[in-house]
């Protein structure tokens, strides 16, 4: 920072009141200048490293600003919102210039998820959010959407749904965890819950207990893979050293259900997963029984559309999904994924091509991108 930078910081540190008349050494400065073609541009690259505050409205924003541009001679250029705020201007509601991102479509969506987080015992409508954030409701769900690639609506009911998983594990019974979660009554939670839980929440607070689970173990080109199944569909997909290595596994996933060894029904999926592993892409997807939250949802949605051969990097999984900056989340739900190959979560490699981690191990996805690049 220059000296007169600096100079212009202490003097507005000092001020009790509002300055009306900004300083005309800052005015006259190289880098306001620059700060006021940014503010003109309403450049979003600016948004962050200063703000520009106008005496005649008393009211400070961020460079990308939408509204109406103010007279240069009535602008004034601060450091951060708080040196703004001690010379006694105050922050612009459309802009938001507080919010520390410094980009104000993902800030808003941001705020308006702590604001559903904080109100998920209440009906939040759109006409609601839109009447709280000065938005139409059509705009607020298009810019929601836009950056978070959800509804208002989806993520309050991702909310609830973590919200009820989480006081379940903890061993909080239905009824407390319905309320807590935020659903307003026994019909609804079922009826929304159900299909995401892959079982009643009753049965998903005792681990599954008598959920039955049929198994089944093969060989592979990866080693011994287990395929698990239940009446709506397959729910775990693993790979081992042996059979006594996946049974394991299946048991820490469903700790409390009836696991039973398939007698013949599993064979159409295993036969179809031996398929895909040599180079013959499926024909069709098989029935999935998971459970997800809405972003693993839209990731492994976007996996299962990569093509057979081909690979995407985290990143630009990120973006197709609409959520640039969360490079390391998709590498989460990548990890996390229940069903190997199934969900072609082998398919996501770093920015470079290199090989990252892979949860039945790298040289199993090694293994298996070569196999497809053989049957491309």
């Amino acid at each position: 920072m220059t000296t007169n930078a600096i100079l212009e910081v202490n003097a507005e540190s000092a001020m009790p009141t509002l300055s009306r008349k900004p300083s005309n050494l800052a005015a006259a400065t190289h880098d306001d200048a620059q700060r006021w073609d940014a503010v003109v541009a309403r450049d979003h690259a600016h948004d962050g490293e200063f703000v520009f505050a106008v005496a005649s409205t008393g009211v400070y924003c961020r460079p990308s600003c939408p509204a109406r541009r103010p007279r240069r001679e009535n602008v004034q250029f601060f450091p951060r919102p708080e040196h703004a705020e001690r010379a006694g201007y105050r922050a612009c509601l459309r802009c938001r210039p507080k919010s520390l991102s410094g980009h104000a479509a993902s800030d808003g969506a941001k705020e308006i998820c702590r604001y559903i987080e904080q109100h998920l015992d209440e009906p939040v409508t759109l006409e609601r959010l839109g009447k709280v954030f000065r938005q139409s409701p059509f705009h607020l769900q298009r810019r929601f959407k836009a950056a978070l690639g959800i509804t208002p609506r989806a993520y309050a009911d991702s909310c609830r749904l973590r919200q009820l998983k989480r006081s379940l594990q903890a061993g909080d019974n239905v009824t407390r965890a319905m309320y807590d979660a935020g659903y307003g009554s026994s019909s609804r939670l079922y009826e929304r819950t159900a299909s995401q839980l892959g079982m009643t929440p009753d049965k998903y607070r005792r681990g599954a207990i008598a959920a039955t689970i049929r198994y089944a173990c093969a060989g592979s080109p990866l080693g011994r893979m287990l395929i698990a199944a239940t009446d709506r569909g397959v729910c775990a997909i693993q790979f081992a050293n042996s059979d006594a290595e996946l049974l394991e596994g299946l048991k820490r996933e469903f700790p409390f259900a009836a696991r039973k060894l398939d007698d013949g029904g599993l064979q159409s999926y295993v036969a179809a997963l031996l398929e895909k592993m040599t180079g013959r892409e499926l024909n069709a997807a098989l029935p999935l029984d998971i459970r997800a939250t809405a972003f693993q949802r839209r990731v492994w949605t976007y996996l299962q559309s990569i093509p057979f051969g081909s690979t995407r990097s985290y990143s630009q999984v990120a973006k197709a999904i609409r959520r640039p900056r969360a490079a390391r989340a998709v590498a989460r739900a990548c990890a996390t994924n229940p069903v190997a190959v199934a969900i072609p979560c082998h398919r996501v490699v770093r920015e470079d091509g290199s090989l990252s981690g892979y949860r039945w191990g790298v040289e199993r996805k090694r293994e298996l991108l070569e196999l497809e690049r053989q049957g491309a």
